[in-house]
């Protein structure tokens, strides 16, 4: 619906998303509560979807924590399997967008429309396609969750995920390997939460020092940016003055 709200009447995909996340929430909250229920518990005040069998778990991989005599951790399942998926999953993503024409079309879309339009490209077919497949990509992000340490959806299941992934790959440059390395980043901020309440700092604490670090990292981006376009400024004007015939007066 985003994308092709954007590509036929020219709406912000960050505010229409935005905006439909409210419907998306009360859509999952009625399917929750309605056909995909499960039997609650007495006593039980959370609403879930029915448990998945153990089959339909992933393993984890805590086995690396015994490979280095480390225990280990209990909270959240320890080190989910999911990761592999991940790590797989962004090496597919690197080869699609760098070493295919479908992304070399994405990014021609994304960078100049009307450019990628005379070459040939459809843009607005490439930004829906581009769309649907991050949507789908991003939505992935629940499944270590569900399938890693719950078994099921549930009512309270973890919020802000989606806006956190923007914070992460705006600081990984929509890189891959950027983005491993500010995941990294962030993970360990997410943790050490629970340190610092036993330290009596407030947890609140990681949620500035995210904010900050997102928004140095922007100022920075432009920063370099103006100073890049600034030297091309200089070089070719330097160019156009040793292109330029001189006129001397007899």
């Amino acid at each position: 619906m985003p994308a092709v709200m954007k590509v036929t009447r020219g709406v912000n995909e960050v505010i229409s998303t935005i905006m439909l996340n409210y419907i998306a929430i009360a859509l999952s909250a009625y399917l929750l509560r309605e056909p995909f229920a499960g039997e609650r518990a007495e006593g039980q005040l959370n609403t879930t979807t029915p448990p998945l069998p153990d089959s339909g778990m992933f393993p984890d991989l805590n086995f690396v924590f015994e490979w280095f005599g480390m225990l280990p951790p209990t909270r959240n399942g320890g080190l989910w399997g999911f990761l592999l998926v991940a790590v797989v999953l962004g090496v597919v993503i690197w080869v699609v967008l760098e070493r295919t024409r479908f992304g070399f079309n994405v990014k021609a879309s994304g960078l100049n429309g009307p450019a990628a339009q005379a070459s040939g490209v459809n843009p607005k077919k490439m930004i829906i396609a581009a769309m649907v497949l991050s949507g789908g990509i991003a939505g992935l992000i629940g499944l270590p969750e569900i399938l890693g340490d719950r078994g099921a959806y549930t009512n309270n299941f973890t919020a802000g995920l989606g806006f956190l992934g923007i914070a992460v790959a705006l600081l990984g440059r929509n890189k891959p390997v950027g983005i491993a390395f500010a995941a990294l980043l962030f993970a360990f901020l997410d943790r050490a939460q629970g340190a610092l309440q036993f330290a009596d700092i407030p947890a609140s604490v990681v949620t500035i020092i995210q904010g900050a670090i997102v928004l140095l990292v922007v100022v920075a981006n432009e920063v370099t940016n103006r100073i890049a376009l600034r030297i091309e400024e200089r070089r070719a004007a330097q160019q156009l003055g040793r292109n330029t015939p001189v006129e001397v007066a007899a």
